[in-house]
């Protein structure tokens, strides 16, 4: 019994370890405007899902599309839903892949990198850098990113009576903090 113990308690180190390694969403905002000749149009989501792994850099994040509020009217954010981003045939925004640059996690500090990977929209997916500002504190990770994504890179077709009330490029900021998993 003696020997048992021990032996339970040293392998229990490595899924410890591991477990530390990864972080979670806990807090998000993800924010987006379309800056066109006769309108603006702005919303935001605070339901960006999302993991990072410290070990190897890697993360997936996703935003369901239909949690965005704002916008100008209801009907446009009915139009938004069922026209544009057909959010119940493509409910999920996804960005998944690898931070490119080296980062010591467990060392605090402001970090200027760029994310690689696929980003998937609307259903298409594109390979995509995003640069962002990982922020690394003593018990979370915060990240800030503003980029930008074509609707024409995605198949997001929009209507010419509408053509000068919303914008080709669409800019998108989000703010997040990762905690440990626990």
């Amino acid at each position: 019994m003696k020997k048992i113990i021990p032996f339970i308690l040293l392998s229990s180190i490595p899924w410890m370890s591991q477990a530390q390694n990864v972080f979670m969403t806990s807090k998000s905002s993800i924010h987006f405007t379309s800056d066109a000749p006769l309108e603006v149009i702005e919303a935001t989501s605070t339901q960006l899902q999302g993991a990072l792994k410290t070990d190897d850099r890697s993360f997936v994040f996703r935003s369901p599309m239909n949690t965005f509020d704002g916008f100008n009217s209801a009907l446009q954010k009915t139009h938004f839903n069922t026209t544009y981003l057909e959010t119940s045939k493509f409910p999920f925004t996804l960005f998944e892949g690898k931070i490119i640059e080296e980062i010591d996690f467990k060392k605090i500090g402001t970090y200027q990198v760029r994310g690689k990977g696929r980003f998937t929209c609307h259903g298409v997916e594109q390979e995509r850098i995003i640069k962002c500002t990982v922020k690394v504190t003593a018990n979370q990770i915060e990240v800030n990113s503003e980029f930008t994504v074509l609707l024409d890179d995605h198949n997001i077709k929009i209507p010419s009576v509408v053509n000068q009330k919303i914008a080709e490029e669409i800019l998108v900021k989000l703010e997040l903090v990762l905690v440990p998993k626990k």
